[in-house]
Formats: structure tokens, C-alpha cells, sequence
């Protein structure tokens, strides 16, 4: 939509603006609402070449190490309030990458040669299980003498 309000913009010169905006389908009063935004946008670009400026300056004295929220947290410390996702867009605009922590890795490494430990499924269970008979396990079935009565 910007790149039409821009067309016309540049085209009032040569025609009237009533038929550019009849022509593209375009409303004139967004049309003069996005001509009233230029300078707003422009106070936008300008406090965020101003942020970003802090930004670059406070990720270079981390070492390049700082990203988005040890920036943010830095530049309140300092005072200067903003939003996390406004400092995240900036960086993201400036291409600026903050150190990420490699996965720790293990050292111990396995020995291919060892026997693997028995799973549950492979264990006997051994012994009488008296003292069971009438009671009910946690599914619900009455153990009978040491063997689950369905």
C-alpha cells in the first residue's frame, strides 16, 4: 500500500490527485493520512538510528558477546527506556549477533566392549509375596496368591 501512496506522491505533479486515487482504488483521505505520517516516520527512523547507535556501542564493549536481553537490561541500567522488541528489531535490522553458548558436550565415552545392564523387562523377581492375597494393585487387579487375579 506505501508503494502506491509513494506513486502518487510522486505523480500529483503531472496529475490531479483525485484521479491518481480513483485510478489505483486507492481513498484520498488515507492517501493525506499517509502524507501527514512522513514526518512522524521520519522521527521514528531517526530515534532508532539513535538507539541503534547505543546499541552498536554497548555490543562492542561486551566484546560482541551481548545480545538482545543483556542489551536491553544494559540500556536500562543506563536509563534509557525501551521496549525488548523495539531493541530486538534494531539489532535484527543492524545484523547484530550476540555470542550463543556451544551445547555442552560429554567426556566420558562409552566402552563398546561392555556388557549392557539388564532392563526392567529382563529382572526376575524373586521371593514370596505373601502377605498380598485379597489386595488390590495400583491397576486396580486383586493379586491371588502371588499372581494377579483378572
Amino acid at each position: 500500500m506505501s508503494e502506491l501512496y509513494r506513486f502518487i506522491h510522486a505523480e500529483k505533479a503531472n496529475y490531479a490527485v483525485v484521479l491518481l486515487c480513483r485510478v489505483l482504488k486507492v481513498a484520498r483521505s488515507s492517501y493525506y493520512a499517509w502524507c501527514d505520517g512522513e514526518a512522524v516516520r521520519r522521527a521514528r527512523e531517526a530515534a532508532d538510528d539513535t538507539l541503534g547507535h547505543e546499541i552498536t556501542v554497548l555490543h562492542i564493549a561486551s566484546r560482541h558477546t551481548y545480545g538482545v536481553p543483556r542489551l536491553h537490561a544494559e540500556l536500562r541500567r543506563l536509563g534509557r527506556r525501551v521496549n525488548r522488541k523495539r531493541v530486538a528489531r534494531v539489532i535484527r535490522e543492524r545484523d547484530i549477533r550476540g555470542v550463543t553458548r556451544r551445547k555442552r558436550r560429554s567426556l566420558t565415552r562409552p566402552d563398546a566392549k561392555a556388557k549392557p545392564a539388564p532392563g526392567l523387562m529382563q529382572v526376575r523377581v524373586t521371593g514370596s509375596l505373601h502377605g498380598l492375597e485379597g489386595r488390590r494393585g495400583h491397576d486396580g487387579l486383586e493379586f491371588d496368591g502371588g499372581q494377579p487375579a483378572e
